[in-house]
């Protein structure tokens, strides 16, 4: 498998762009932290890297991450935009809890078969998907305690 940055370089090189020391930054804490990130919060964590980054930057950056392959862009229901790291990444869903914003990554191979036949039954092939489902994780239901 190839190497993030490089793979970055190379989608940014056929752009004739360059990976900034700024968009290197952006890059690396997604790498490092794995986190479903707001652009904000990307910000901030890269500030304690670089203080001169700008939050203009981190949103360009993103969508340049995300057109190479290596970000997704989620909308997960509370009208916040949030990435998460792609690259290399297997395929999943998503579980939130809408009581604490609980999120949980999940995959179930059965899902998966069933949207795939729900799709060919319609004539469709399916190029992606995302689902994600909303509910009260047990923590919320028994009120915190």
């Amino acid at each position: 498998m190839k190497d993030p940055i490089d793979a970055f370089r190379q989608f940014l090189a056929a752009k004739n762009q360059k990976l900034t020391p700024q968009r290197q930054v952006v890059l690396r804490i997604f790498m490092d932290r794995h986190d479903h990130m707001t652009p904000e919060e990307l910000h901030t964590l890269g500030r304690e890297l670089d203080p001169g980054l700008g939050l203009a930057t981190v949103y360009r950056t993103l969508k340049l991450l995300e057109e190479a392959g290596l970000a997704r862009e989620l909308r997960l229901g509370d009208g916040v935009a949030r990435y998460e790291y792609d690259f290399g990444r297997a395929h999943h869903d998503h579980i939130i809890c809408t009581g604490c914003n609980r999120n949980i990554e999940v995959l179930d191979p059965r899902i998966e078969t069933l949207q795939e036949a729900l799709a060919r039954r319609h004539g469709f092939e399916l190029t992606g998907h995302k689902m994600i489902l909303y509910g009260l994780c047990e923590d919320c239901r028994k009120g915190g305690d």
